[in-house]
């Protein structure tokens, strides 16, 4: 697996990208070489002066496109019925998209007859390409043998998390018990193998890859000697937060102590760092209420004409360092949506508007926050920011709750890319160990990342109410 901005990306996924993208490029000069009939042709027609940027336009709208219907998700391809699905949606989507390019462009176009063969060769031989490396098995995938030492609750939970993704290759092999005594009881799926005082054996005997350690209690009871020993052998030992953090994209809160956050790496914001996010937040929040005017003049005549005035909708939210501020939306909801008081938003919610549904699904009304963005209260990337009266309950339900007002609030953050809309405190408790790792890992590649993901949440409509 490879490691990127704090989490493990399957070695499949990355191999595939790769892979693929030199695949289009080929296809696409095996297509110019049919079409012109010889080598010198082709020769002639890669060296026009638009050529590579033909075929590198090509191939970066084929990628996007893969990305976007979620080719790289292990997870969502695992059905062959799906990925022959999902490959035939992108491909449609790369050849509409690169239609209007070529007719916005003409210098970009490689031709009538060369694109439509080399449509049909790309279908085929990605199609083809796919089937053969699944048939591969684990040589795209090598098998992780996971031995876990403890029998903490992160433990459990990270072994719960493997189970539920079989697609990162993980095989466990069991837990090891602390003082040897609940040796065959069962924990997840398989429970518990054998004692800590056997785990040279235990990895010796199973050729496990990695320990994971996941003591409730560590004084006394780690076999230090024994796990220094596998560390020089090549045996990887780690932490269970830390490879639940790289799994999920989140920092367990359960057994979360203030020495994790004091002592891991990390949570390293730097002056260089605010400045180039804040002229980043600047000149994005601009260019975006420049090119979406239009669109705000038809939302808010629509709103109006449904449900009259006012057009925006302003509220008092938890800023950076706690401070609070006035945070504008477009009105989703009816004028009176709050007269009992302060409520959570949730499914299906009755107080939406017939427009305010379809704001909501695509995002459209948070635009007004670009205000709120050139004003220094929000950042583009960031944790949504709460309302006071939620904020100061949840501080006192979910520990390091406060920790999330270090960093301005955000237009679009981890959380709302990773998880549902919330609106209870069990999901604003799922949704805090997103922002954490968030806050851990920010950065500005970080953030063109969920930018990214974003804009694939308002195009396809998901993780909205």
């Amino acid at each position: 697996m490879f490691r990127v901005l704090g989490q493990y990306v399957p070695i499949k996924s990355v191999i595939l990208a790769l892979t693929e993208s030199v695949l289009i490029l080929a296809t696409l000069m095996l297509a110019t070489w049919i079409r012109l009939g010889s080598m010198a042709a082709l020769g002639q027609y890669v060296g026009v002066r638009y050529a590579p940027a033909r075929f590198g336009v090509v191939a970066t709208v084929c990628l996007i496109c893969f990305y976007y219907c979620d080719l790289y998700d292990l997870q969502v391809t695992s059905r062959r019925a799906e990925l022959l699905i999902r490959l035939l949606q992108a491909l449609g989507a790369a050849s509409l998209i690169l239609a209007l390019l070529f007719f916005m462009v003409p210098d970009l176009a490689l031709g009538r007859g060369i694109s439509a063969l080399a449509a049909a060769l790309v279908g085929i031989l990605l199609v083809g390409w796919r089937l053969a490396v699944d048939a591969t098995g684990s040589f795209f995938r090598p098998l992780h043998r996971v031995l876990i030492a403890g029998t903490g609750s992160a433990g459990i939970e990270l072994v719960k998390t493997i189970l539920e993704h079989p697609e990162l290759n993980f095989k466990v092999i069991g837990f090891l018990d602390e003082l040897g005594e609940n040796i065959g009881m069962p924990l997840v799926n398989p429970g518990i193998v054998a004692g800590v005082a056997d785990i040279g054996e235990m990895v010796s005997r199973e050729r496990v890859d990695r320990v994971i350690i996941s003591f409730s209690e560590r004084r006394g009871r780690m076999p230090v000697r024994q796990l220094v020993r596998l560390k020089m052998a090549g045996v990887r030992v780690e932490d269970a937060h830390l490879l639940y953090e790289r799994l999920t994209g989140r920092i367990m809160l359960e057994t979360l102590t203030p020495s994790n956050l004091i002592f891991s790496d990390g949570f390293e914001v730097s002056t260089l760092l605010k400045t180039v996010k804040a002229f980043l937040d600047v000149l994005l929040a601009f260019v975006a209420l420049v090119l979406l005017s239009p669109l705000c003049v038809v939302v808010s005549l629509a709103i109006y004409l449904e449900s009259g005035g006012p057009i925006l909708f302003r509220q008092q939210r938890m800023g950076r360092f706690g401070k609070p501020f006035e945070m504008l939306k477009f009105r989703t909801m009816r004028q009176d949506a709050e007269r009992y008081g302060p409520v959570w938003a949730v499914e299906g919610d009755t107080r939406t508007t017939r427009v305010g549904k379809i704001l909501r699904r695509f995002r459209f009304d948070e635009i007004p926050q670009f205000l709120n963005v050139l004003e220094g209260k929000m950042s583009i990337v960031g944790p949504r920011p709460e309302r006071p009266e939620f904020a100061m309950d949840l501080e006192k339900s979910i520990p390091y709750y406060a920790e999330r007002h270090s960093v301005r609030p955000g237009i679009t953050g981890w959380a709302q890319i990773k998880y549902r809309y919330g609106s209870s405190i069990e999901d604003a408790r799922k949704k805090l160990e997103y922002d954490l790792f968030y806050i851990k890992h920010l950065s500005p590649l970080f953030d063109i990342v969920i930018l990214l993901r974003t804009a694939q949440v308002m195009i396809l409509g998901r993780g909205a109410i």
